[in-house]
């Protein structure tokens, strides 16, 4: 398995290691043909058309493979059959609650395929989604500032929701450049979760099996990980490579 969680858009990325490494574990799933990769995106009033190529030109301009979108919106979630047969997933960024609520459905049928080999790329919003507890936002902890208000997707206390199952920590994004590394240190000392990592922009963690034992970090900014201990979080950094 490789999972892939990236620190933010498609926008923010400017070194090719990110899409290199999701093609290179998407040609090892389909070796000699085309392979088919379900792309998530969060559709507000036909905002997808202007979106989604930032997702599918990149994949496109680095193998030969078929696209499925798979569009979220406002009451509407998506078919857990879209995931059928397919050799890769990438989930997008944009309202982190309006992504969990749309995949929520279609959690067990994206923990198979990851189970079974194929690569999960998760940008922003489609990185946070993927824990077991996922952090959906929030700026507050008990009434405490703990990242700033512009990043709490609607919310005023940190909320933790059940997520994808995909990996065991939590995960939060935008670290540096959003100051939203503070909410997952906060949620950890304060006990909400266990573990949480924090991912920069143009940074990706990439993960080979479902925990922190054995991981890279590919980009240009760091991976911050942040584990219990008593009432207080132990933080330790992860300077990326390109």
């Amino acid at each position: 398995m490789t999972i892939l969680l990236v620190g933010g858009g498609p926008d923010t990325v400017t070194v090719p290691a990110v899409f290199d490494r999701f093609v290179k574990e998407l040609r090892r799933r389909a070796p000699g043909r085309i392979s088919r990769v379900a792309v998530v995106l969060f559709d507000h009033e036909g905002s997808s058309e202007y979106f989604l190529p930032a997702y599918v030109e990149p994949l496109e301009s680095r193998t030969a493979c078929e696209v499925v979108p798979v569009l979220l919106g406002f009451n509407r979630g998506a078919d857990p059959a879209a995931f059928d047969d397919v050799d890769g997933v990438v989930v997008g960024g944009g309202p982190t609650p309006g992504y969990l609520e749309g995949l929520l459905p279609s959690a067990q049928p994206i923990r198979s395929l990851v189970s079974d080999g194929v690569p999960y790329m998760g940008f922003s919003a489609g990185a946070m989604v993927a824990p077991v507890r996922a952090i959906v936002g929030g700026y507050r902890i008990r009434g405490t500032e703990v990242c700033p208000a512009d990043w709490s997707e609607g919310l005023d206390e940190v909320e933790i929701r059940d997520g994808l199952g995909l990996v065991p920590f939590a995960v939060d994004v935008h670290a540096a450049q959003a100051g939203t590394l503070g909410r997952a240190v906060g949620a950890v000392a304060k006990g909400l979760v266990g573990r949480a990592v924090a991912v920069d922009e143009n940074t990706a963690l990439v993960l080979h099996q479902a925990d922190l034992e054995e991981l890279d970090v590919i980009g240009t900014g760091n991976c911050w990980t942040i584990r219990g201990a008593g009432v207080k979080a132990t933080v330790s950094v992860l300077s990326a490579h390109s």
